[in-house]
């Protein structure tokens, strides 16, 4: 789930562990009761700063997306359908405009990535 972090990128650390957990609760790979890892087991497994992790949970915590529990730590909440398929269509659109700003730097024009994600969607499909 947190992976592809990019420390250079200029979404902040916090923003992007935000991110991949509200996507994971989209899709239903968390589910409502799952607990988070503790601040401290995703620090050191991410290699950033605790705060960088607590500033990230509270803004789950803000959104409805999890519950933080004294002493008991972090867990997903019920999260309603519309809230679920709007965390994904905000992820969605965060990885367009990374992938618009990449391909500027390449030269590419917004037609030529339609072409290209028609193809691969094409060739992908059952």
């Amino acid at each position: 789930m947190f992976s592809a972090l990019d420390p250079r990128s200029p979404t902040p650390l916090y923003d992007q562990i935000a991110a991949r957990i509200r996507v994971a609760v989209a899709a239903g790979d968390l589910a409502p009761g799952d607990p988070l890892p503790s601040v401290r087991e995703l620090a050191g497994k991410l290699r950033v700063n605790p705060a960088t992790v607590v500033q990230a949970y509270r803004q789950l915590a803000a959104d409805g997306f999890v519950e933080m529990r004294q002493g008991s730590g972090t867990f997903v909440q019920q999260v309603a359908k519309d809230q679920r398929t709007g965390a994904r269509r905000q992820h969605a659109r965060r990885l367009v405009r990374t992938l618009l700003a990449h391909a500027a730097g390449l030269g590419l024009s917004a037609d030529e990535l339609l072409e290209a994600l028609h193809h691969e969607a094409r060739t992908r499909s059952p």
